[in-house]
């Protein structure tokens, strides 16, 4: 007994052949797998323009942040000049009205021609700021910060700054750019304000470095030093960074004048990092 076709499912193609149909339950799953596929591809597109629209508005505020403030100009006028302490200039009464904000911003750090141009936080963790905002409130740039163990009351010898090396060239991306000696020519100075002074940072040293084992001996631990114990330790650490330089600054740093470390991440080697030092200049900025 022959076997009789269901004609539902089956077509004649054009030699007569007999083929069978796409049953209509594989195109709904066809159709069901499209628009799911559809579905996450739009949501990954909204998540990745809000994400970089969200990063652009908090670098846009903090490019403004200091031109939004508005400060007493006669107040500035006003201010005596006094031999013995350093003129107050308007970035550092700008920054006062802005530490009322948030208490933990001690100061305000800028190379000009780059995109570094940050208030500073410092917090009882180094933690904290990794990934909050001067606001307090959770970014994934987090903040500029120095470290915990800074000690304004001596004050320390060397201001270890650290900021997180980020993709969209914010934050402390630009610090990579001085692996070009061209680079550092055109920017050979740090601006960093306190609201007790307007300073300069002549660029003594630019190096790559990483994170050390503890077993590792005889290696250039940069980041435990801030506060010099004695004229020896000092020199040895202008000198331990000026000897890991990538280029001869012709500038160094004597003993008792301050320092400033700006620390970032980098991917040289694993754990590494990238690292300016640079040196107060005794002309305070006007």
């Amino acid at each position: 007994m022959k076997k009789e076709f269901n004609r539902k499912n089956i077509n004649i193609n054009y030699k007569g052949k007999y083929i069978k149909k796409k049953s209509e339950n594989t195109t709904k799953k066809l159709i069901i797998s499209t628009c799911f596929l559809l579905l996450i591809f739009i949501s990954c597109i909204i998540y990745i323009t809000s994400y970089h629209l969200k990063i652009y508005k908090e670098q846009f505020e903090l490019n403004n942040l200091l031109n939004n403030i508005q400060i007493d100009e006669t107040a500035l006028k006003n201010e005596k000049k006094d031999d013995d302490k350093p003129q107050v200039t308007e970035r550092m009464l700008k920054l006062q009205e802005l530490q009322k904000t948030n208490s933990d911003i001690i100061g305000w750090l800028e190379i000009k021609g780059t995109k570094i141009n940050y208030p500073v936080l410092q917090y009882s963790d180094n933690d904290f700021y990794m990934n909050h905002n001067y606001k307090k409130a959770f970014s994934s740039s987090g903040s500029i910060f120095l470290d915990k163990n800074y000690d304004w009351s001596i004050p320390s010898s060397n201001l270890l700054i650290y900021g997180h090396n980020m993709n969209n060239g914010t934050m402390f991306q630009n610090l990579l750019k001085y692996k070009d000696e061209s680079f550092y020519k055109k920017h050979p100075t740090i601006r960093f304000t306190t609201e007790n002074e307007d300073a300069e940072y002549s660029i003594i040293a630019v190096f790559e470095s990483r994170v050390y084992y503890k077993s590792e001996k005889n290696v250039f631990r940069y980041y435990y030093f801030i506060n010099a114990k004695n004229e020896d330790e000092y020199n040895s650490y202008v000198n331990s960074a000026k000897k890991a330089s990538l280029y001869d600054t012709g500038k160094t740093a004597k003993f008792n004048s301050q320092l400033i470390t700006l620390s970032t991440c980098a991917y040289h080697t694993k754990d590494g990092r990238f690292v300016v030092v640079a040196c107060k200049n005794d002309t305070a900025i006007k």
